[in-house]
């Protein structure tokens, strides 16, 4: 029983991955992202950036970095459960994407809404 919990849960996971993937991919088509640590706090110092994509192994002092500017500028920030590896793929790109910033979602559906507002 408790082999199948698991699988389900791995199945769900990576269902929501996919799914983040595709509006991902969207935003990349039709919206408007920087990707980068220094645009990233470019955006949020003039409070352009809606919401901050941070990949998993980005550094602990620069992720709360970026999770105190976004607290005051009024953007989100979500942890995207993949590497930089796994990131600039999800945006096709060839290269590592540590944490891309939306600055206009284009046609995607996506959630800008901050946790506690």
């Amino acid at each position: 029983p408790g082999s199948f919990f698991f699988v389900n849960m791995v199945k769900k996971q990576k269902k929501a991955q996919e799914s983040i993937n595709a509006r991902l991919a969207l935003i990349m088509k039709s919206g408007k992202v920087d990707l980068g640590y220094r645009s990233a706090l470019r955006n949020l110092r003039k409070t352009k950036a809606k919401l901050i994509i941070v990949a998993n192994n980005c550094p602990a002092l620069r992720r709360s970095e970026i999770e105190y500017y976004a607290l005051l500028s009024g953007a989100g920030v979500h942890h995207y459960n993949g590497n930089n590896i796994d990131l600039g793929t999800a945006c096709g790109r060839y290269y590592r994407v540590s944490m891309l910033t939306v600055t206009d979602a284009g046609d995607s559906d996506i959630n800008f809404s901050v946790p506690g507002q």
